[in-house]
């Protein structure tokens, strides 16, 4: 009766629960999907072609290669510094300001400077937010 009371945690893999059950739970659907709606997405050869070929080339896939470069990025800069935040905070605000100059149209001087505010302003916030207001660590 007594080791019905107690609960022992695995704080190495722990964390690991929730993400590996979300994954298996929309994997699982993606495939019903596909099962079920075999016949439409088979029809959409022709759109995709389409849209492939009308999309911003350079804006989506420079806006790819900044996301797979802030996220490889962000965890080893904060290792530097664990537990403080400071690698989701150095990262994000080159990541912000590189691809909200890579989505503008026109890139004036005034615009440029706006888009540098933001990018200081808006990672600041979400990291003050998160370590002092939530008590949550970012990588």
């Amino acid at each position: 009766m007594g080791s019905l009371t107690q609960v022992t945690i695995d704080f190495q893999s722990s964390h690991l629960v929730f993400p590996i059950l979300i994954g298996c739970i929309l994997a699982a659907l993606g495939l019903a999907i596909l099962i079920t709606k075999r016949g439409r997405i088979a029809e959409t050869g022709t759109y995709w072609r389409l849209a492939l070929d009308d999309m911003d080339k350079p804006r989506f896939f420079g806006a790819l290669g900044l996301t797979v470069l802030y996220f490889s990025l962000m965890v080893p800069i904060g290792d530097f510094w664990p537990n403080t935040g400071l690698g989701f905070l150095i990262c994000s605000v080159p990541y912000v300001f590189a691809t909200g100059v890579l989505f503008m149209h026109e890139r004036t001087l005034k615009q440029m400077g706006v888009m540098l505010v933001i990018a200081v302003c808006a990672p600041a916030l979400v990291w003050w937010l998160f370590t002092e207001i939530f008590f949550l660590t970012l990588p």
